[in-house]
């Protein structure tokens, strides 16, 4: 058994697309709109197999912001304590909020943890 994807609710489905492709270089399926509810989602793949469905709907209701309860962040795994620093370094550069790090964590993780869009957090690990 494996999980096939997990999904994550957006107001802005395009410029939440638009993250994930140009800094995680995930690869972009054909946009799903169904006109009836005006649900829309997209479906990313990502090296390894991992795939995450970016979903939006009009009546989308106004959330809290992290933490919250629920899912609590996304990790990625970039392979090296650089290629964690560099992407945590652009993205402070392109404006994002850094919450934590890069550090090495109390049980051992070398990471670095990025409000991204939203409210949602994304961690970015070793």
């Amino acid at each position: 058994m494996r999980i096939e994807h997990t999904a994550l609710y957006v107001r802005d489905l395009e410029a939440a697309r638009t993250f994930f492709v140009t800094y995680l270089q995930a690869v972009c399926g054909d946009k799903y709109h169904n006109p009836r509810t005006g649900f829309q989602s997209y479906f990313l793949s990502f090296d390894g197999g991992a795939r995450l469905e970016i979903m939006t709907r009009p009546d989308l209701a106004l959330g809290s912001s992290q933490p919250c309860t629920g899912y609590a962040h996304l990790a990625f795994s970039l392979g090296s304590r650089e290629a964690v620093d560099a992407l945590t370094a652009r993205l402070a550069a392109d404006g994002y909020t850094i919450l934590s790090g890069p550090r090495t964590t109390g049980d051992g993780y070398y990471e670095s943890c990025v409000e991204i869009m939203e409210g949602s957090w994304l961690e970015l690990t070793v």
